[in-house]
């Protein structure tokens, strides 16, 4: 399960209605216990991707490297990622799946003509073989049920 506040949730989805046409991309943040992953903060990243940003998104390695120090930095870890599919369903494509990291959630949000719509999690199966749905639970209010 992965569980996440209004206010990291919004954040994800107007990056994605910012982004449109292109993919936005960024990563979630927090901490994990057992089955249980939640959501502390989401940083943007700047979509490095050169061409087909429609359909594409890239993560540089020094934006990694950059987004994996802020998270420790807050006593954080990398849960996940997250982009967009603009005017697509939010369910991975095989591109996503030939560069998926294991054990991580990859949230992926639905834009359709600019305005976000479905969002969903997935986690890459052990085998590499495809994803397994994760349920997403989006808690009212700030902070006051999550503890970071």
């Amino acid at each position: 399960m992965l569980r996440l506040n209004h206010t990291a949730f919004h954040k994800i989805k107007l990056h994605a209605m910012q982004a449109y046409p292109e993919e936005c991309c960024g990563v979630i943040v927090g901490r994990s216990d057992r089955d249980v992953k939640t959501v502390c903060d989401v940083f943007e990243i700047k979509n490095a991707k050169g061409e087909n940003r429609e359909r594409r998104f890239l993560i540089t390695p020094d934006e990694y490297r950059r987004a994996e120090n802020q998270a420790r930095s807050q006593g954080l870890d990398i849960l996940g990622f997250y982009h967009s599919h603009p005017d697509h369903p939010a369910r991975p494509s095989q591109f996503d799946l030939e560069h998926a990291l294991p054990v991580l959630s990859s949230i992926i949000v639905t834009v359709e003509n600019g305005l976000s719509a479905d969002v969903r999690s997935w986690v890459l199966r052990d085998d590499r073989s495809g994803y397994t749905e994760e349920v997403v639970e989006v808690l009212d209010g700030e902070f006051k049920h999550i503890t970071c």
